[in-house]
């Protein structure tokens, strides 16, 4: 397959980058049909299926993702090139993709919006997810990820921070039931925890070893849940301290811990890692990332 073909190439790459016909025939300025044609012509000229058809759109297939992955890496290559020969060296421009587990946003938002106002022409894509996100597959730039430090051989795995937790109550929870005094005395509360893939935090580990289930009342499946559930005076449950800071609504039940931290890493492809974009962003991201804990 020679070069004549890197329109097709482009072409299928933004179907699998965008999800949809519709979506890829707009980012490239082409109808609709002309993506078809040369997705349909690129399956026919590899003699394999690149995407599954379905109604809500296209999902590539495992050959359909290694393409992604290459034409990701060779997209910010010819961007690097084309800077490169306009004499302008590489530019902070173009699109960054970062992806995170759930419970963070608040914190990498930001850090988001101040890099885009110091780089304007970047546009930012956050995707939150708990599901790990595949850098090898160029689904996006930087992941930020929890736990223990990833494993990938072709990942770069850096550490970003401790995201500290403790046990906290609603104020007015505390009015109503007392403030518990040590680990003993809080049998008789009421507590909420996670399931689900947060539940693997060390915290809700701990929390469900330690306290009886007939004493976990609520049980939720995501951050954003847990806090408000706390707040609303639901029970007693873990929130980290960039959640709880400055907050006159909450009590500390029990001080964070160390083995409860949870350990955030800034992780990239070795492809991409040297790329000025993702340098300069991940130098914002640890800059920052010293004032969370």
């Amino acid at each position: 397959m020679g070069f004549d073909n890197w329109d097709e190439v482009r072409t299928a790459f933004q179907v699998a980058r965008l999800g949809t016909v519709s979506g890829a025939a707009e980012a490239l300025g082409v109808h609709h049909a002309t993506v078809i044609r040369h997705v349909d012509a690129l399956e026919r000229r590899l003699g394999t299926k690149l995407f599954q058809r379905h109604a809500r759109g296209y999902t590539p297939t495992e050959a359909g993702r290694d393409l992604l992955s290459v034409a990701q890496t060779t997209e910010e290559q010819f961007g690097q090139l084309a800077s490169r020969i306009r004499g302008q060296g590489e530019m902070v421009a173009g699109e960054l993709v970062i992806t995170a587990i759930t419970g963070v946003a608040e914190l990498v938002m930001p850090v988001l919006a101040d890099f885009q106002q110091q780089h304007p022409a970047l546009t930012v894509r956050f995707l939150s997810d708990m599901r790990i996100f595949r850098l090898d597959y160029g689904e996006a730039h930087v992941a930020i990820r929890a736990g223990a430090a990833p494993e990938e051989p072709d990942n770069v795995a850096q550490p970003l921070a401790r995201i500290r937790s403790g046990l906290f109550a609603s104020r007015d929870y505390i009015e109503r039931h007392g403030m518990p005094d040590g680990l003993n005395d809080m049998m008789a509360h009421r507590f909420i925890t996670a399931e689900g893939p947060i539940s693997r935090a060390p915290f809700h580990r701990w929390l469900t070893s330690e306290v009886p289930a007939d004493r976990i009342r609520v049980r939720v499946s995501e951050s954003r849940a847990l806090e408000a559930a706390v707040t609303s005076g639901a029970g007693i449950g873990f929130l980290t301290t960039f959640q709880t800071a400055g907050r006159d609504d909450l009590v500390e039940v029990l001080p964070p811990r160390p083995e409860w931290d949870a350990p955030l890493w800034a992780v990239t492809h070795v492809d991409l890692h040297r790329t000025l974009k993702v340098q300069a962003f991940l130098q914002h991201l640890k800059a920052a990332a010293r004032t969370w804990t």
